[in-house]
């Protein structure tokens, strides 16, 4: 009996280091998928740097709550965990774009940056562009006027050499 004890406390604490360490975590429900789906979901995952991980759901609760987070509520039926050491929107983006073509998966509540996320917020950030996408936008608008400004210059030069 102590031994079982023990064990649940081990798996308890890893679990919890899991969520503390991870930039995102999201709790999905998955009954009903065809182990070929879930594989599929998993490799995608993996492509992302991401895993999947089927956790029983009283060992989630209790990790959850030693990191301070109230997930209380997601962890009711078959629930697999998603967690993403460092993009914070790869399992939401994945998971929801999956969510769209198959009804037996459902994105329930996570953990995004150390902050609760419920279903609606986990979906407008599944919408975000990708970190990689905004920086590259962020950069292009600046180039662009930054380029403006130095035509600008290069003009109000020319003008004054004429002068």
């Amino acid at each position: 009996m102590k031994d079982i004890l023990l064990q649940k406390q081990k798996e308890v604490a890893e679990v919890s280091e899991k969520m503390k360490s991870a930039a995102s975590v999201v709790a999905f429900k998955y009954q009903g998928l065809t182990v070929e789906a879930f594989q599929n979901l998993r490799k995608e995952m993996r492509s992302l740097g991401c895993e999947i991980e089927v956790i029983k759901n009283n060992i989630s609760r209790r990790a959850a709550k030693e990191c301070g987070y109230d997930l209380e509520d997601a962890f009711v039926g078959p629930i697999a965990l998603a967690f993403s050491k460092e993009d914070l929107v790869a399992p939401s983006k994945v998971l929801f774009k999956v969510a769209g073509t198959n009804d037996k998966v459902e994105v329930v509540k996570g953990v995004v940056d150390g902050d609760v996320y419920s279903f609606e917020q986990l979906k407008t950030l599944s919408q975000l562009p990708s970190y990689e996408t905004l920086l590259t936008q962020l950069a292009a608008g600046m180039l662009g006027t930054l380029s403006q400004l130095s035509i600008g210059l290069n003009m109000l030069v020319e003008k004054g050499q004429e002068a």
